[in-house]
């Protein structure tokens, strides 16, 4: 999977010079192909999970030490994933000894006599609960992602109408982006106009 990204970000950059790619793995998802004794299913499940179902490809049974050794998925994001895959509505993998937390030296096994009734099945993702201080981080970060969309929006229609009223300018970002700009660009727009005024001067 790692050559696949790096395939993906030589073609991405060279089509897009002076971009940078953040992969961003808690995002990602796929389709696995799964034969069960009942007969084939395919399960839409995210990354971690794909890291997972995949090593029963190579063995029958695995232990959490062994899962986490081989994926290098971070210990509680790898709990939840096995959680999810053991001990949800969509049990594909046996756990031992049973129960619904994972605990060390639990060992995990392909469940071939998995049955339900959809052909294709998603197995959810167990969510976690953010601290006080994960949540203030995540927030700053949705702040700062937003400022780099308003920043793009800003520089795309100023260089498309040339000269345009406050007013207007906010509306139209209104247009273009699917979240309340008003508050954000109040605070960010003097520092963003000198940016367009300094970058584009022809504007």
């Amino acid at each position: 999977m790692v050559k696949l990204q790096e395939v993906f970000k030589l073609f991405y950059l060279g089509k897009h010079s002076g971009r940078k790619l953040q992969w961003q793995p808690t995002l990602g998802h796929a389709v696995l192909k799964t034969e069960f004794k009942e007969g084939k299913k395919e399960l839409q499940v995210s990354l971690f999970q794909t890291l997972v179902l995949l090593m029963f490809n190579e063995g029958e049974e695995f232990s959490v030490e062994e899962i986490k050794s081989a994926t290098g998925i971070e210990e509680g994001e790898l709990r939840r994933t096995l959680q999810s895959l053991a001990c949800g509505k969509a049990r594909v993998l046996n756990k031992s000894p049973r129960g619904k937390d994972i605990e060390d030296g639990d060992r995990f096994n392909f469940n071939n006599d998995f049955r339900h009734k959809l052909f294709r099945i998603k197995i959810n993702q167990i969510q976690m609960k953010e601290t006080v201080e994960e949540q203030v981080s995540t927030t700053e970060r949705v702040f700062q992602d937003r400022q780099y969309q308003i920043d793009a929006a800003v520089v795309r229609i100023m260089k498309m109408r040339k000269t345009l009223g406050h007013n207007l300018l906010v509306s139209e970002l209104y247009n273009q982006l699917k979240f309340p700009v008003k508050v954000l660009f109040h605070f960010h727009s003097l520092s963003l106009i000198a940016f367009v005024l300094f970058f584009y001067p022809e504007i």
